[in-house]
């Protein structure tokens, strides 16, 4: 029984002398976990933040739209396209084409291509470059726009069956 409890004791001495040996490593440790823990919320808050900002400009970007300001709509789809959010500069650039607010096709090649290098996965990434694919036939770039159409079917993509019929059409 004397036995157990010097065990006891020296297993609780053991402890004892581990922290005080490592109080130094421990209190880093410590702090550099506290740090990682604070930034990650924070960035996480500015995200958010940033959504719901992206978010506003994009519902007045509608409004100003509705009332006929649509240069000022313009540039808020611009800004929201630039933005690189993945939800509304698809929308974005679906309202600049839908209402014709940009008479360079230049410039809406150009968003394709900012948002073709967006996180998306790949169904959303196929679904963007289908879209592009239409655009590009619309506005008589076919070799370009079946050129798009060619790989996704090639690809055997879920659009492969619209891809064909835009194809063949």
């Amino acid at each position: 029984m004397e036995q157990k409890l010097e065990t006891k004791e020296t297993l609780r001495e053991k402890m004892i002398n581990f922290f005080r040996f490592h109080k130094a490593k421990i209190f880093i440790l410590l702090c550099i976990i506290l740090i990682i823990s604070i930034t990650t919320i924070f960035i996480q808050q500015k995200k958010e933040k940033n959504d719901i900002l992206i978010a506003e400009k994009y519902v007045q970007a509608v409004l100003n739209l509705s009332q006929n300001k649509e240069s000022k709509a313009k540039n808020l789809l611009d800004e929201i396209i630039l933005s690189g959010n993945k939800f509304y500069s698809v929308l974005a650039l679906n309202k600049i084409i839908e209402k014709n607010l940009e008479n360079k096709n230049e410039k809406i090649l150009e968003y394709f291509n900012i948002l073709e290098n967006l996180d998306f996965n790949e169904d959303e990434l196929d679904l963007l470059k289908f879209k592009k694919a239409l655009f590009l036939l619309k506005i008589s770039k076919n070799l370009e726009g079946n050129n798009l159409l060619e790989r996704l079917i090639k690809k055997d993509s879920k659009f492969k069956k619209l891809a064909e019929e835009s194809i063949f059409n």
